[in-house]
């Protein structure tokens, strides 16, 4: 299994931004003192070429956002101020996502210890994502002649309505989201699959929910390969999250959505998605035991 990571390219964010910029390079050194996988594993990717950017999102847009041309409205939409670290720093993180795309076909399995931009339209960006990693690399996997059929799993605590709408009527991409019902984005867009769950929801109703989740989108769509967004942001003390899962929930999630596609002989890339604790070590604890189920699952 290999990692990738793109945490040397920090934007710079005003003071008391409420992005955790930090948890990216917290996360890397979690997962290095842990050695999960050997250091030749855990690499820096390529930025994603406009070519494979405008698989998923318009010319005009990735112009803009190069160029530095976005108008005032769409930087708030995003959240971040443009700068070319912002550029350099979303390509990467797209980028990370297609190499771990192109490991899993070789390997069963490969991480992107950030990613999970799903907030960002063909034409827009949106909730501080500017590139959808998802679909770019679900559509750079079939450009390539890689796969055929891919499914998209969703479970951040807000719905992927950028990724639902990129590939909307797209019938070789299912996309499948979990989300809370109430949260943001207020208005949602029409996965394959939504289930919205009420706030507050616990382990148990949320892991029930997700296993027929799963079932369902494997059934429908029979993938060649799946992209996983493995939120922290359903636990219990995040700060946007509204539901209630338990540390002990999320890892139960990773390990059933991970244990069902490697079953099925399904390769899987993962992407760390949002999360927003009040302590954001315990929001790199979540993310680093995906990390380290997928290590164990896939050696």
């Amino acid at each position: 299994m290999r990692i990738y990571y793109s945490d040397r390219f920090v934007l710079p964010l005003p003071p008391n931004h409420r992005f955790p910029m930090a948890k990216y390079s917290m996360l890397r050194e979690r997962v290095t003192d842990a050695a999960l996988v050997p250091p030749s594993a855990l690499q820096e990717p390529a930025a994603a070429g406009d070519a494979a950017i405008m698989l998923a999102h318009e010319p005009g847009y990735l112009s803009r956002v190069q160029q530095g041309a976005l108008s005032g409205a769409e930087i708030r939409r995003i959240g971040f101020p443009w700068s070319p670290q912002m550029v350099e720093r979303s390509r990467r993180s797209a980028g990370a996502t297609l190499a771990a795309a192109r490991a899993a076909l070789e390997e069963g399995c490969g991480v992107n210890l950030a990613g999970g931009t799903h907030h960002a339209f063909r034409d827009r960006g949106e909730g501080y994502c500017v590139f959808n990693d998802a679909a770019i690399a679900a559509r750079a996997m079939q450009a390539e002649g890689r796969v055929q059929r891919v499914a998209i799993i969703d479970c951040d605590v807000h719905q992927g309505n950028g990724t639902a709408s990129i590939l909307a009527g797209d019938d070789s991409v299912f996309t499948f989201s979990i989300h809370g019902a109430r949260n943001f984005p207020f208005r949602k867009e029409v996965s394959d699959l939504d289930i919205e769950l009420p706030d507050g929801t616990g382990d148990g109703g949320y892991l029930a929910a997700l296993e027929g989740g799963l079932t369902e989108t494997l059934d429908r769509s029979r993938p060649d390969f799946a992209v996983y967004l493995a939120g922290a942001d359903p636990w219990m003390d995040d700060r946007l999250g509204r539901l209630a899962l338990t540390k002990q929930g999320l890892r139960d999630r990773d390990r059933l959505v991970l244990e069902t596609l490697k079953r099925d002989g399904i390769p899987v890339a993962i992407a760390m998605a949002g999360g927003y604790g009040r302590e954001i070590a315990d929001t790199v604890d979540i993310h680093f035991q995906t990390v380290k189920t997928a290590a164990q699952l896939f050696r």
